[in-house]
Formats: C-alpha cells, sequence, structure tokens
C-alpha cells in the first residue's frame, strides 16, 4: 500500500459518533477514507453477517459480546470493501481486533489498520487474535508484529453432552452437588427465560450485586458488566438469545443466557446464582445445556481473566479444549 511506503499526509474530522481519517499517499495518486462509527443495537444484522460467514471460536467474536462492552471500551466499526474493522480504545490506547472477511483481504486489512493508527500517533496493537491470524501476522512479509499468547482469556469449551450428563469420575463432585440440589429443592424447576420472567432476573441479579458491594468499589468491570445486563434485559429480545431460569417457590434463584457462536457452539454470555442456595450454580449450568444447547458438540463459557477462583470454577469442569486468544504489537518495517 503507497501509504507505508512515506509518510501521509492526513486531515483528521470529527463528529459526533464518528470519526474519518483521510489519507493522501506521497503521489498523491489517490485518496482512502476510513470511518468508524459507534456500535449500537441496530448493527446487529451487519456485524453477524461477518461473524457467520467463517469458522470463528473466539467467545468475543459475535454481536451480543461487544455490545455489551461497547462503552468501558468505545468499540467502534466499519465496513469497506467486504472487511468488517473494529478498534476499541481503552485509556487513551487504541487497539484493534482482527479484520473480518475473505482470508485474501487480510493484508489489505493489516495495511489499512497500519494507516489509520499511524494517523492517531499510535503503534498497532491487536487484541484477541484467533490463531490463524495470529500466525498470519507472525509470518507477515512486510512488517514485523511480536505475537503474545494471552492465557487468560482462553476460552473453556466443554463437550455439551458431558455437561449435560455429569458422567464419569471426573466430573463425579459436580454429579453429586446436582443431586443434593434437586434432594434439597424437589420443587425447583427450569424455565426458559421469557418476558414476564425478567423482572425476577433483574432481582436476582442485585441480590448477587448486593453480596459483593465491596468488589463493585474495587473492581470498575463489575459494574460494567451490571450494566450490560440490565441492557440486555431491556433489549430482551432483540438479540435473538437463549436464556434459562431456576425457580424455586415463586423466586428465581438462578439464571443464564447465550446464543449459538459457530454451527456447532454455544457460548454462555452470563450465569449468575445465588451461591447461599446449594447446587445452584450446577443446576443452572446443566439444565440450560440440557434444555437449550442438546443439540449442540461444544459449549464455550468464555475466559476466566486471570482470577484464580474463576480459574479453578472452569477448570473444575474438565474442559475438552482451550480457545487461544493472541495479541500482536507493531514492531516495525522488514
Amino acid at each position: 500500500m503507497p501509504w507505508l511506503d512515506a509518510p501521509p499526509r492526513l486531515r483528521l474530522v470529527r463528529c459526533s459518533g464518528m470519526t474519518s481519517v483521510s489519507f493522501l499517499d506521497a503521489g498523491n495518486r489517490g485518496r482512502h477514507v476510513i470511518e468508524f462509527k459507534e456500535l449500537g443495537k441496530e448493527d446487529k444484522p451487519v456485524l453477524d453477517r461477518f461473524f457467520r460467514a467463517r469458522y470463528y471460536e473466539n467467545s468475543h467474536l459475535n454481536f451480543t459480546n461487544l455490545f455489551m462492552w461497547r462503552t468501558p471500551y468505545h468499540i467502534r466499526w466499519a465496513v469497506e470493501g467486504d472487511v468488517l474493522y473494529m478498534v476499541n480504545e481503552w485509556e487513551g490506547k487504541l487497539s484493534a481486533l482482527q479484520p473480518f472477511g475473505p482470508e485474501e483481504k487480510w493484508r489489505e486489512g493489516v495495511e489499512k489498520f497500519l494507516a489509520y493508527f499511524r494517523a492517531q500517533g499510535q503503534t498497532l496493537s491487536f487484541m484477541g487474535l484467533e490463531k490463524d491470524f495470529a500466525q498470519f501476522l507472525a509470518s507477515y512479509e512486510s512488517a514485523s508484529f511480536a505475537v503474545t499468547d494471552d492465557r487468560d482469556n482462553a476460552d473453556y469449551v466443554y463437550l455439551a453432552e458431558k455437561l449435560i450428563t455429569l458422567s464419569g469420575r471426573k466430573l463425579h463432585s459436580k454429579k453429586n452437588h446436582l443431586n443434593a440440589f434437586h434432594k434439597l429443592y424437589p420443587q425447583a424447576e427450569y424455565l426458559p427465560i421469557t418476558r414476564e420472567l425478567i423482572p425476577a432476573c433483574r432481582k436476582e441479579l442485585e441480590s448477587w450485586y448486593q453480596l459483593r458491594a465491596a468488589e463493585l468499589d474495587a473492581d470498575p468491570f463489575i459494574g460494567y458488566e451490571r450494566a450490560a445486563i440490565h441492557e440486555i434485559f431491556d433489549n430482551y429480545e432483540d438479540f435473538a438469545l437463549k436464556g434459562g431460569v431456576i425457580r424455586i417457590d415463586g423466586r428465581v434463584v438462578a439464571f443464564t443466557f447465550g446464543e449459538q457462536l459457530n454451527r456447532d457452539t454455544a457460548v454462555i454470555h452470563v450465569e449468575k446464582a445465588d451461591p447461599n442456595v446449594r447446587g445452584a450454580y450446577p443446576a443452572i449450568n446443566q439444565g440450560f445445556v440440557s434444555h437449550a444447547w442438546s443439540d449442540m458438540t461444544y459449549i464455550n463459557r468464555e475466559e476466566d481473566m486471570g482470577l484464580p477462583g474463576l480459574r479453578k470454577a472452569k477448570e473444575s469442569y474438565k474442559p475438552v479444549k482451550m480457545i487461544e486468544k493472541f495479541n500482536a504489537v507493531y514492531k516495525g518495517e522488514k
């Protein structure tokens, strides 16, 4: 691309909800404009089209996940030349997701990202890359990228059948917790989430956060998650999600929701349960997969974020595989 051969001249224009960057190459042979817009609910059909065009295993690569975290990460997007470009910002630092589109357009996507980040006065960095694109960057012909594994954000993937049956010695303790739950609460019922049940889910959500009031003050991400879940409930039917609850004596003690990620995998976006109800977590986990996802081969339960307690809990369900994610930073031309 010409703007990699010489520093570009640029014009930066800002307007509400959009940033436009105009690049003119050194030879003044042409002009390239890339425009990013804020992510909104109405953008779901466009992003769905790109995410469903390839077999993506990364739990972040779906509209719901990106929508839920669009505010703290200032997620923006643009479509150009049959490629979806996405950027995010945290504490003034820009990062990009991999370009989404045909593999033969990956190089073009990288070139455009390089130009965009250069115009912003920042070094191009990618986050949450799938393995095939990380390998593409590692062997990039004209530029050098430092590619690193991001273990804290690797996704835990389980066999749906195992989460339903909890069969085998390795899951024996999980089955014991589930059996204890049914023995303690024979009146417990599993129900799919409906508009009528959402107020009860909100009530349980607030109870869950009240138990973590100190964490709310210390960790802003907990507050962001809380707001995001309420926003999903505000627009629940627009996201085409599946969800479920465990209800005991008219009270929702656990709820969850997720969606199909690719042709054989469902992703679980949120799971909350009253920790004082023994077995509530195994009950909602097993009930949701059994009722909503028995036709899937795999269940992606997302990452542990490097939190020791969450890592221990996710590992205890014995994942069948981990979905590796990678970060990459541009180091210069070769």
